[in-house]
Order: structure tokens, then sequence, then C-alpha cells
């Protein structure tokens, strides 16, 4: 199963009634570490009128918490969190700095531009989607090498290792999903010649290409 988590923040703006609403998202695992992030954003703007916040922690029963920070209530950190649940994304706090630009905007409007904030600054991020994998080691004569390959990448796996010496040995990184299609397809496509090691089992995720093991 493939769960969205926050990989790097972002920065998103947008402007209602001469009001800024300026968005900042970063990645988080601890409520501490929400507070921190909330408090360095304090500082750094530090003369705007109000900081409002949510943060969403963790995959299963996920701690979450969201702030007003003097705004009318349910108006500004409720839409925020609404933004982070409605994307399904974990691990990642959403503050959202309000430079009062001399209009009040009602209750209707703040909901509307704290939430715009809010997608603007997670749309400037980036968003991994992880799973559980498995990595395989195959070991194979020469004259299998091809077939793995061919298995490999028709199923879209990515190879993590490769080793030459009498034999052939290719490591692949694979959701746990496929393992057992990709174990049926190697033993029909060399007669049970070749049966992969596990390696290890771990959460992954693929950024620009390149494996990340979580």
């Amino acid at each position: 199963m493939k769960t969205k988590f926050l990989y790097r923040g972002g920065i998103g703006e947008i402007v209602e009634k001469k009001s800024r609403f300026i968005a900042e998202t970063a990645p988080v695992r601890s409520e501490e570490e929400a507070s921190a992030f909330l408090e360095k954003i304090r500082k750094k703007y530090w003369d705007a009128g109000h900081h409002c916040s949510a943060f969403v922690i963790g995959e299963k029963n996920p701690l979450t918490r969201c702030s007003d920070d003097g705004e009318p209530s349910g108006t500004a950190g409720r839409p925020i969190l609404d933004v982070l649940l409605g994307a399904g994304v974990s691990n990642a706090c959403v503050v959202v700095t309000r430079y009062f630009g001399g209009t009040l905007l009602g209750t209707g409007g703040l909901v509307r531009a704290y939430g715009q904030a809010a997608k603007e600054g997670l749309a400037a991020s980036q968003v991994l989607e992880k799973q559980l994998g498995v990595e395989l080691r195959c070991v194979s004569d020469y004259s299998s090498i091809g077939k793995i390959q061919y298995i490999a990448g028709s199923m879209g796996l990515t190879e993590t290792a490769s080793e030459y010496t009498d034999v052939a040995a290719l490591c692949y990184m694979l959701p746990a999903e496929l393992e057992a299609e990709f174990r049926a397809r190697l033993t029909e496509a060399t007669a049970g010649r070749v049966q992969p090691e596990e390696l290890r089992r771990v959460d992954f995720a693929i950024c620009q290409g390149e494996l990340l093991v979580l």
C-alpha cells in the first residue's frame, strides 16, 4: 500500500484584498518538530499579525493539530488541516502567515484564503509516495541475464546493485506486492534455475528516478 509524505518543504503565497497569505511547509516527524518549525516562521515573519498552522504526523490514526492563532475560530487552522487531510499527506506541517491588508475578509473569505494559501504551499513542496519493498538478489549464469533484465524492466523494477564474476548477481528493489509475480516469472523463464534471495524488507520511495530507502 502506498502512502504520501512530505519529503521537501516549499513556499506558496496568495493576495486577497491586499492581505498577504504566505504558506510555508516542512516535513516533521513529531509534535516537537512541528512546534520548532512554527517558532522559526514566527521569527522569520516577526511583524505579521497571524501565524496559523496545522500538521499531520503518522499514517494510521495520525496525530493532527491546528491553530487559528487569533483568527476567528475555525477560519484558519481547520482549512489548512483539511488541505493536508484531503491530499492524504502525512508527516507535514503547514504555517500560513497573514499580513493584514486593511480590508476584513469575513469568515468565508478567511476560510477560502487560508485553504488556498495552504494548497499553494503544498503545490510548491515535494510529496513522495512511500511503500513497503523487498530487495532481491538474483544469481545466474550468463545465459539467463537477459531474461532477468527483461522481466525486471517490464515490471519497472529498480536495480540496486550488480556484480559480474563467474556468475552474475543482480539486485532489485520492488514493491512487496509484486514479489510473487516476479518470482513466478523468473521461475518460468529460467526453468527454476534462478531463485532470488531476499536481502531486506524496507519502506522506500522514488524521487526523480532515484531510490530512497526510508
